[in-house]
C-alpha cells in the first residue's frame, strides 16, 4: 500500500479521497491554485503545493506541475479525481513515464472509451446494444443533416468528446438542425478543444441508469446500478441506487453488458457505463443501449458506496497498488436504498444560472452523509465548478431514503449565495418522482410547478421581517425595549413592511397590505396561530429563515448608490462570465427574443435575448471581456 499520494483536484472530490486515505493511513498532498489558498482541501491535506494562478489552465491542467509537485513531496502515485485530468491520457503517460503510479485506468483504455463515436463501434464489437445514429468522421453540416434526416427526429447532437451536458443539443424539427450543430460544435471546441460531434436518436422518455464497474486490468465486477434520470440541461440534479422499477432479469442482463466493456479493454480500477433505457414501457431487457463509458471515480459513486457497503476509494488504492480485485461478483449485493442530491450556487428562478458568493453562513444536516469541498465563510468561485455540497441519505427503503432526503435538505442552512436548496426540497415532494415514474423529461415537463414550489410563501418572509427588526434577539428581553418604537418600517432587498409590537413576544407584520400575527418563545414560532418549523440565523449577510422554504433578507443600505435609474433597459450579465460573443451594435433595431449576445460561464454558452422590441442605444461590452454578475452589457431604448 501507497505511503503517501498526490490528489490533482479540489473542492469536494479532493475531501472525499482524503477521507479514505486517513482511514488507511495515507499520507496526502494537496494540489492548489491563487483561488484555493485557503480551501478545506488545502487545510485536510499533509502537505499543499501551489500551481498556478486561479484559471484551470493555469493550475489544475497543468499536468507538469502536478507531476513535478508529487516528485517534490515523495508521493508514490497520483489520484486525479474526476473532471480536469482524470480522463487525460497524455496525462497518464506523463506520471508513468515519470516514474508514479496513476490511480486509475490505463491511458490505452481512456482512449479507446475517451472518443463517443470509437467507443460505440467498440462496443458494438463486444456485443453491448447502441443506441442507432451517426458516429463517423466526415463532419460536413450538409452530411451530419443527412444522416439526421436519415435516423428520424427527434435527433441528439453530442460533442464526440468531454461530458457534463455541453456540447449537446436536442433537435425536433430539421429547420433547427442547422444552429444546433453550429451552437453543439462551438461550445464543444471551447470546453474541449474537439467541435466534432455525433447524431443520435432521442429517446423520446429516455432514463438515465448507469452501472459502477471495478476491473483490476484482468476481470472486472459490477456494483449494480445507478439512476441518474432527475436532470437539467443534461446536468444530474438527484441520483439513486438502485434504480426504481428494475428487475433481477434486466439487471443481470445490464450488468453482464456492462463487464463485458469493461474486460473488452481490460479496464483496471472504478469507471461507470452509462446506458439509455427506454422507459415508455417499464424496463425491459432489450431497451437499454450504451451511451458513453466513464473512465473515472464518478461524482455521484456515494450511493453505490451506500447500498453496498464499498469504500470505492479505498478499492482504488488497493488495485492500484498492485492488490487484485477485493471481491468477487457473487459477494457483492445491495441493501436497502440511498440518494444523493446536488447543492449548488445557482439562480434557479433566472434558469439555473451558476453564481457566486460567500457562504455568510453554512449548516448540514445530522445523520446523512455530507460531500463538501467548503465551509463557513469560504466563497464560491467564477472559477469552478459551484456545487456546495453532495446531501447523501440511506434507508431500508426507497420511501424512507427519499424522505430522510427531504429531511436532510430542510435541515440544510446555506446563506450569502443563492442555491437551488428549495428546488431540491420540491423535487423530494414531486408525486411522479416519490411514485419511482422517473425519466429525464420529468423536471422540465414539471418546470414551472417545481420553481413555484420552491418559492417562499409570505408568512415565511413575516418571520424574515420579525428577525431582521431584531425583536426576537435575546438580548431584546420579551421583544420590547427603550427608544424603540412600537411601530416602525423594516426595509430588504427593495421591500419594507410595517412591524408592530403588540407585547412581550409578539408582533404584527404587514406586508404588501397582509397582515401576520407572530409569536415566539425561545426558538420556538408560531404564525397566524400554527406553529412553524422554522430556524432564524442572523449573520454577516443580513437573516435566514431556515426549514422548508428559506427566505433571505438583506438590510436595505440607505447609503447605497441607486442603480434603479438604469430601469429595466439595460441587459445586465446573470452571472460571473466571459463575453464569448456580441450580435448587435449601437443604432440597430431589435426584436423581443433575438439574440443580442452570448456569454460563456463554467464552459457553457447562455443566450442573452433583448426582452422587448426596441434599438440598441449602447453595447458596453465586448468579445472576450470578463465580467461579474449584473454588469451592464447593452443598453435598448425606444424606437423613436
Amino acid at each position: 500500500m501507497f505511503h503517501k499520494i498526490l490528489i490533482a483536484n479540489r473542492g469536494e472530490i479532493a475531501c472525499r479521497i482524503m477521507d479514505s486515505c486517513r482511514r488507511m493511513g495515507v499520507a496526502t498532498v494537496a494540489v492548489y491554485s491563487d483561488a484555493d489558498r485557503a480551501a478545506r482541501h488545502v487545510a485536510m491535506a499533509d502537505e499543499a503545493v501551489h500551481l498556478g494562478g486561479p484559471s484551470p489552465a493555469d493550475s489544475y491542467l497543468r499536468g507538469d506541475a502536478i507531476v513535478e509537485a508529487a516528485r517534490a513531496t515523495g508521493a508514490q502515485a497520483i489520484h486525479p479525481g474526476y473532471g480536469f485530468l482524470s480522463e487525460n491520457p497524455d496525462f497518464v503517460d506523463a506520471v508513468e513515464d515519470a516514474g508514479l503510479i496513476f490511480i486509475g485506468p490505463s491511458a490505452r483504455a481512456i482512449r479507446a472509451m475517451g472518443l463517443k463515436d470509437a467507443a460505440k463501434a467498440l462496443m458494438e464489437k463486444a456485443g453491448v446494444p447502441v443506441v442507432p445514429g451517426y458516429h463517423g468522421a466526415e463532419q460536413d453540416p450538409l452530411h451530419l443533416a443527412q444522416m439526421a434526416g436519415q435516423i428520424g427526429y427527434p435527433v441528439l447532437i453530442k460533442a464526440v468528446a468531454g461530458g457534463g451536458g455541453k456540447g449537446m443539443r436536442r433537435v425536433d424539427d430539421p429547420k433547427d438542425f442547422a444552429d444546433a450543430l453550429a451552437s453543439a460544435q462551438s461550445e464543444a471546441r471551447n470546453a474541449f478543444g474537439n467541435p466534432d460531434v455525433l447524431i443520435e436518436k432521442y429517446i423520446l422518455r429516455p432514463r438515465h441508469i448507469e452501472l459502477q464497474i471495478f476491473g483490476d486490468g484482468h476481470r472486472a465486477v459490477h456494483l449494480f446500478e445507478r439512476d441518474c434520470s432527475l436532470q437539467r440541461r443534461h446536468q444530474k440534479v438527484i441520483e439513486e441506487a438502485p434504480a426504481p422499477g428494475m428487475t433481477p432479469e434486466m439487471r443481470k442482463v445490464m450488468g453482464a453488458s456492462a463487464v463485458r466493456a469493461a474486460e473488452a479493454i481490460g479496464y483496471k480500477g472504478a469507471g461507470t457505463i452509462e446506458f439509455i433505457v427506454d422507459g415508455s414501457n417499464g424496463l425491459r431487457p432489450d431497451g437499454f443501449w450504451f451511451m458513453e463509458m466513464n473512465t473515472r471515480l464518478q461524482v455521484e459513486h456515494p450511493v453505490t458506496e451506500a447500498i453496498t457497503g464499498v469504500d470505492l476509494v479505498e478499492w482504488q488504492l488497493r488495485v492500484a497498488s498492485g492488490e487484485p480485485l477485493p471481491a468477487k461478483q457473487e459477494e457483492l449485493s445491495i441493501t436497502g436504498h440511498a440518494f444523493e442530491a446536488r447543492l449548488y450556487a445557482e439562480d434557479v428562478p433566472a434558469g439555473f444560472l451558476p453564481a457566486t458568493g460567500r457562504l455568510a453562513h453554512l449548516r448540514f444536516p445530522e445523520g446523512a452523509r455530507i460531500e463538501t469541498g467548503v465551509r463557513q465563510g469560504d466563497s464560491i468561485s467564477p472559477w469552478y465548478d459551484p456545487m456546495i455540497a453532495k446531501i447523501v441519505t440511506h434507508g431500508p427503503t426507497r420511501a424512507v431514503a427519499l424522505r430522510a432526503l427531504e429531511a436532510g435538505l430542510v435541515d440544510t442552512e446555506v446563506a450569502g449565495s443563492v442555491t437551488n436548496l428549495d428546488f431540491l426540497i420540491a423535487l423530494t415532494r414531486h408525486d411522479g418522482f416519490a411514485s419511482g415514474e422517473v425519466d429525464t423529461g420529468l423536471i422540465e415537463r414539471d418546470l414551472d410547478a417545481l420553481v413555484t414550489a420552491a418559492e417562499p410563501d409570505p408568512r415565511t418572509r413575516a418571520l424574515g421581517v420579525v428577525g431582521l427588526s431584531g425583536l426576537a434577539d435575546p438580548a431584546v428581553k420579551g421583544g420590547m425595549t427603550l427608544w424603540q418604537p412600537l411601530r416602525r418600517t423594516v426595509s430588504w432587498d427593495g421591500n419594507e413592511a410595517v412591524i408592530e409590537v403588540l407585547g412581550p413576544g409578539a408582533a404584527r407584520v404587514t406586508v404588501d397590505e397582509t397582515a401576520h400575527e407572530v409569536r415566539w418563545q425561545g426558538d420556538r414560532w408560531w404564525v397566524d396561530g400554527s406553529l412553524r418549523r422554522n430556524r432564524i440565523v442572523t449573520h454577516d449577510a443580513g437573516v435566514s429563515v431556515f426549514g422548508g422554504r428559506t427566505v433571505h433578507l438583506t438590510p436595505t443600505d440607505l447609503l447605497a448608490r441607486d442603480a434603479a435609474a438604469a430601469g429595466d433597459e439595460v441587459t445586465l450579465a446573470p452571472m460571473p462570465g466571459l463575453v464569448k460573443s456580441v450580435h448587435v451594435e449601437a443604432g440597430q433595431a431589435v426584436k423581443a427574443g433575438d439574440r443580442l449576445a452570448v456569454l460563456e460561464a463554467m464552459k457553457m454558452e447562455h443566450s442573452l435575448t433583448a426582452w422587448r422590441d426596441g434599438v440598441i442605444a449602447e453595447v458596453m461590452t465586448q468579445p472576450g471581456d470578463q465580467v461579474e454578475a449584473g454588469s451592464p452589457l447593452i443598453r435598448l431604448e425606444e424606437e423613436a
